[in-house]
């Protein structure tokens, strides 16, 4: 076993700074009350969100207004649960934007192949 008291810069086999035990083991009661309130903040967030969606499902009649603005809703709510949860918003740019680029054209591919498929008869959009 190695010794237990390390310098800066200094550790165990292949453990970096960020994986080493002793690094995480001093947390005091202000940091646990900043995760605490966070974690409060994002339920909060997300119940709002998903408050102003119930409200809307029971006034505002059907149509694509209603359906545009769930799917709005919901990948504002997908995306903030990414970044939040999935710790997307700690990251650099490029892994960002390397994740992001091929999901928005993913996106926009479901969204070519729901307008192309309702085109004939009708469609999606009364064409």
């Amino acid at each position: 076993m190695a010794n237990a008291q390390h310098t800066p810069g200094e550790f165990d086999n292949d453990q970096s700074a960020y994986t080493h035990p002793d690094i995480h083991t001093h947390h005091d009661e202000a940091h646990g009350a900043h995760v605490r309130k966070n974690i409060w903040r994002v339920f909060w967030i997300l119940f709002a969100i998903t408050a102003l969606e119930f409200v809307i499902a029971f006034v505002v009649g059907r149509g694509l207004f209603r359906n545009v603005t769930f799917i709005l809703m919901t990948v504002v709510k997908a995306a903030y649960i990414v970044a939040v949860f999935m710790h997307l918003k700690d990251e650099v740019k490029s892994l960002i934007f390397t994740i992001m680029i091929p999901l928005l054209f993913v996106i926009w591919f479901i969204l070519a192949l729901l307008i192309e498929g309702g085109f004939y008869q009708g469609g999606w959009f009364g064409y």
